[in-house]
């Protein structure tokens, strides 16, 4: 429960109270919920079994409610889920289990779409058996109102657990492709070598530069070579973003060669008007490591002098 608490988004650490006074909740609207608790509870085995009845015709239920021991167990989770509802209590505890259903939704993948069709159809159950009841019109009618609205909180709830929860995932997901992406590694006592494969945008170009910059400040790196031979397309842009990082690294003291520097690269820096000097450059990582061994005056038997 206390990652729970901490990923929600919309609620944040809003108080039961307060998210019921955002829905029009009122201590009225839970008193007429507690009280047709004793309207629904004899129907309601069978309000969940016709609800299961309906579920069977979706094309979701074979994925996630096929097995017997699976729908037993969510059969019984259900009407507890309605008998917690029918309580007309809002507390913490309550709010803590909507958003276990919200993580649990999230944790298996049940698609919104159908999480919601299944709450407008509990909502239509509900609705029927008032308009059932012995309640007279205007009762009927506040009544009908509260439970749409302790519906909707409820919905609210879950769909912010399951979207803090995605969301979480998404951002675990990208800072290890992050990491995937710009594998900053050293190669040698001074020498550092970032490859990049792929597509380079300006958020890319950002990561490698602070990856780069990180790693040069934890090891006092001399030499950042930064192997462009697998880069898809080199446009202007790219050049851009390349020189701008050699330059970064240059002022933290460390060298900068991008090698694997194709002829179109090449042309593509020349039209940029940017000078030799500001930039080191070589068509080969061979000669970016025999560059590199230059600069820290390492002598390797049979490298290239």
């Amino acid at each position: 429960m206390e990652s729970t608490l901490k990923i929600c988004n919309q609620f944040g650490h809003q108080s039961p109270a307060l998210m019921c006074e955002q829905y029009g909740i009122t201590r009225h609207d839970l008193a007429r919920i507690q009280a047709f608790a004793a309207v629904v509870e004899p129907q309601m085995q069978d309000m969940v079994d016709s609800w299961y009845a309906w579920l069977g015709t979706q094309p979701e239920f074979e994925r996630y409610f096929s097995e017997a021991d699976t729908l037993s167990r969510v059969q019984s989770l259900q009407h507890g889920y309605w008998q917690l509802f029918m309580s007309g209590t809002v507390d913490e505890a309550y709010v803590a289990r909507r958003r276990r259903v919200g993580e649990a939704h999230a944790r298996i993948g049940l698609p919104l779409n159908t999480y919601f069709a299944g709450m407008n159809r509990f909502l239509e159950c509900f609705l029927a058996i008032a308009r059932e009841s012995e309640m007279d019109g205007e009762e009927l009618l506040a009544t009908q109102h509260a439970i749409a609205k302790l519906l909707h909180l409820d919905t609210a709830i879950v769909v912010d657990t399951y979207n803090a929860m995605v969301e979480e995932a998404l951002t675990a997901h990208s800072q290890s492709m992050l990491e995937m992406s710009t594998p900053v590694t050293a190669i040698w006592d001074g020498i550092l070598l970032l490859p990049i494969v792929g597509l380079i945008d300006s958020k890319r170009a950002r990561d490698i530069m602070n990856a780069g910059l990180e790693k040069i400040a934890q090891t006092q790196a001399r030499v950042f070579i930064l192997d462009v031979s697998g880069v898809g397309v080199v446009d202007t842009a790219v050049a851009n973003h390349l020189i701008k990082i050699s330059r970064a690294t240059r002022l933290m003291g460390c060298r900068s060669i991008i090698s694997g520097v194709s002829p179109a690269m090449a042309q593509t820096i020349v039209e940029l008007g940017i000078e030799a000097d500001d930039v080191q450059t070589t068509a080969t990582m061979k000669t970016a490591l025999a560059t590199a061994f230059d600069v820290l005056d390492v002598t390797i038997c049979g490298a290239p002098r």
